[in-house]
């Protein structure tokens, strides 16, 4: 069975702040089993994170939800085996609020050259160590994916408190921008698509690609076109 990326995703409409993102849509097999490389990972990391999550009950990381990691890589192996073809104009791949690295992870297992930007300094070491421990060549850091000096309109601020957390921007660390990477991830917080968007619309490069997971109305992709 072939299904399309947005599987009719019913996610709210992108609020028109004169962004110039379209949608697009990506034909992907769900019957192709998961390499066993992939399919080991994932067990792994649901165990890790179950544990994650029940070691920190007390102090939770706030915000980590983790998202449908299989509909996920296959999008991912999609969007890698059609690079060549020019839907992606590059192989950088970057996730916003990275968490335990999963997605990030998953992207350099298909070939990305793949980075994972996380806030909580105690979700980039757990997910160092699943990297590390399944020979995953990705670079994840602690940070914020807001760029420095980023600046909103107050009537977009007003309720959005976790996207725009106090942090230090990574991109430094990173020794990259915004606009180095060609695909990003992002998994919004409720309500916080319209700013996740509008910072991609800023800072991303024409032909970028960012992938959005919306949780049971699925995946979202939009290309940066001017």
């Amino acid at each position: 069975m072939v299904m399309q990326t947005n599987l009719k995703c019913d996610a709210p409409p992108v609020y028109d702040f004169t962004m110039s993102l379209d949608r697009i849509d990506v034909l992907v097999s769900d019957r192709e089993p998961l390499p066993t490389r992939v399919r080991l990972f994932l067990d792994d990391a649901s165990t890790r994170i179950d544990e994650f999550i029940e070691r920190h009950r007390d102090n939770p990381a706030a915000g980590f939800v983790p998202s449908d990691y299989q509909t996920v890589y296959r999008m991912i192996r999609s969007l890698r085996s059609s690079v060549a073809g020019g839907l992606l104009p590059g192989n950088a791949f970057c996730e916003w609020g990275s968490g335990m690295g999963v997605i990030a992870s998953l992207a350099s297992m298909t070939g990305f050259d793949a980075v994972g930007i996380e806030i909580d300094n105690r979700l980039v070491e757990e997910a160092r160590l699943l990297a590390n421990d399944h020979h995953v060549q990705v670079e994840l850091v602690q940070g914020s994916y807001v760029p420095s000096g980023h600046e909103t309109d107050d009537a977009m601020e007003a309720g959005h408190v976790m996207t725009l957390e106090d942090g230090r921007a990574a991109y430094d660390e990173l020794g990259l921008e915004p606009d180095d990477f060609d695909c990003i991830f992002a998994y919004p917080w409720p309500g916080e698509d319209d700013l996740v968007a509008s910072i991609f619309d800023r800072y991303a490069a024409r032909g970028a690609v960012l992938m959005t997971f919306h949780g049971q109305d699925g995946l979202m992709l939009r290309r940066k076109v001017k």
